[in-house]
């Protein structure tokens, strides 16, 4: 785990980090991919990064996760990326929603994962973040669809999930999806969210704390960054 001070100096150095790994991959093959989550912790975070200097015309941005919300609705994690990350230099980045108007959830996911499919896959860099219930991702304990998504060989890049704890139902990329990344990240803060990662590491079923599962299945070790 990497610890700073404050939340503004890990979004600064967590912004070149990650700068520096899309630009690695745009060197090495003229495109880099990347996803990230919602929520309030990553907009510090969102904003350093809009200003790194790389070719954000060869990059694509997409979502780990979204609500079953239009794009103007306040909870949507598109219209958070749209006001915090597609800014500044990264406004030239193409985006790749999740979320579509037509459909039931199930419909919706089928049609986002033809959408994440069609990427230059494995991503270059995933960016999670964690609730204080262990979920990351849409992956919530007691979810509908949980044993599918976290299955190590789901056949799924996106599929819908539903939780008492979610709110809407959700559009989520699958396990899979997520521990092939070239560089994944696990962005907390605060010490309540320390201690559930804290918990998180111990052994115990992923069903119950399912950011295990991204821990456990990991193809290279998650990096991980806190701030108080």
């Amino acid at each position: 785990m990497t610890e700073f001070a404050s939340g503004a100096a890990l979004a600064s150095a967590l912004a070149r980090r990650i700068a520096d790994r899309l630009a690695m991959a745009i060197a090495a093959r003229g495109e880099a991919t990347l996803a990230v989550s919602g929520g309030t912790t990553p907009k510090a975070l969102f904003a350093a990064l809009s200003t790194e200097a790389i070719d954000w015309r060869r990059v694509t941005i997409t979502l780990v996760d979204e609500r079953m919300a239009p794009p103007e609705h306040e909870r949507s994690n598109h219209r958070l990326v749209k006001l915090n990350l597609l800014q500044n230099l990264a406004a030239q980045a193409r985006f790749v929603p999740l979320y579509s108007a037509d459909g039931d959830a199930p419909a919706v996911a089928a049609r986002a994962a033809e959408a994440i499919d069609a990427l230059a896959l494995p991503f270059d860099v995933v960016v999670l973040g964690m609730g204080t219930d262990g979920h990351t991702a849409s992956f919530f304990p007691d979810g509908s669809t949980l044993a599918e998504v976290t299955d190590p060989g789901c056949p799924t890049s996106v599929m819908a999930i539903e939780a008492p704890g979610a709110g809407e139902p959700r559009l989520t990329l699958t396990l899979p999806r997520l521990v092939e990344a070239g560089m994944i990240v696990l962005h907390i803060e605060g010490d309540e969210k320390k201690a559930v990662l804290g918990r998180a590491r111990e052994n115990g079923p992923e069903a119950e704390m399912p950011v295990r599962a991204v821990l456990r299945h990991a193809h290279t070790p998650v990096e991980i960054y806190w701030a108080p």
